[in-house]
């Protein structure tokens, strides 16, 4: 997978403009309010800033501000206090399922009000000695004081072509007719079943003879996938034949946390050889690799007229892999 390059991050701060109503101070927002498609969520500054790389481009593009510029440049009129609302082209179902796994694996690892994290059961292994196997020090290593997550997406467009000789087809504009919209839609639909994560790449493997690949697939399984895992949302995009997935899982970084003591005192042991193999993946931490690749299979459909028909289905798919630290 080629990694991306990213120029800036997509997340920018204006820079202080000196003035004499904020001191040269520039006012950071604490929380956005977002429309996805319709639908509103107020989601604060550090939330934000711990979302996955790859998740935050999809969310603006453009880039987005986290210094309110007017108020930068306030001049105490009736508007000073309304909050922007920024409009995101982005699926509400799939950013309300990114942000609960974010929150549920930061409750799990640092604590609660009501139940300490794992953080504080391995606290031992950050203040103990430097190991050659965790590298020079212990507290500089991002896998024990940070809870690490991999986000998988996959970006998949289809493109569907009928048999010769059947109703479904385009006008002279190039339009598709119903009948061509509705192969496309039951293609759809027929894709969007698959929710098999690595389905789609071991055939790609299998027929292309591809080590890279299948040492992709095992790399990911040894660090906290299953082969047989699904994606963890999946949907069809708006008026597109593309379907957007992304799966989330905990990296398995080698930490094992044992029962309490009989004083009550949690114990945390290391597992080297997997903290080695999860240490590879920092290399995605922050820097998002893509691959992309095409798939081509047939499937039957029920045409307009009860025949079962043969459609050719190409998908392009795309997959991004990174890791987040939280």
């Amino acid at each position: 997978m080629a990694a991306v390059s990213i120029a800036s991050s997509p997340i920018t701060q204006v820079s202080q403009v000196p003035t004499q109503t904020n001191l040269g101070q520039p006012n950071l927002l604490t929380r956005l309010h977002l429309d996805l498609r319709g639908r509103r969520f107020t989601v604060d500054r550090e939330t934000i800033m711990n979302l996955p790389e790859s998740v935050l481009l999809c969310l603006f593009p453009n880039g987005l501000v986290l210094s309110r510029q007017s108020a930068a440049m306030s001049d105490g009129g009736e508007n000073e206090d309304e909050e922007e609302i920024y409009g995101v082209d982005f699926d509400p179902d799939c950013f309300s399922y990114v942000l609960t796994f974010f929150k549920n694996a930061a409750d799990a690892f640092y604590g609660t009000e009501n139940s300490p994290g794992l953080y504080a059961a391995q606290q031992h292994l950050i203040d103990g000695s430097p190991s050659p196997d965790l590298g020079p020090s212990p507290s500089q290593n991002p896998l024990l004081t940070k809870q690490a997550i991999i986000v998988l997406r996959e970006e998949l467009e289809y493109f569907s072509i009928p048999p010769k000789g059947t109703p479904a087809g385009t006008d002279e504009h190039g339009i598709a007719n119903p009948a061509l919209i509705d192969v496309k839609r039951k293609c759809g639909g027929y894709l969007l079943e698959k929710r098999n994560i690595f389905t789609a790449l071991q055939r790609n493997v299998h027929k292309e003879n591809n080590i890279a690949e299948q040492h992709l697939i095992d790399m990911l399984c040894m660090s906290g996938f299953d082969r047989e895992d699904e994606w963890g949302y999946r949907a069809l995009e708006p008026n597109r034949c593309c379907i957007s997935s992304i799966a989330l899982v905990l990296l398995k970084t080698g930490i094992m946390h044992h029962p309490a003591g009989p004083n009550g005192e949690s114990r945390a042991a290391v597992d080297y050889n997997q903290m080695a193999t999860a240490q590879k993946l920092l290399l995605f931490w922050r820097k998002p690799a893509r691959k992309c690749w095409w798939d081509g299979i047939e499937i039957e459909t029920q045409g307009s007229e009860g025949v079962t028909e043969q459609v050719k289905l190409w998908a392009r798919r795309v997959w991004t892999l990174e890791l987040s630290l939280v």
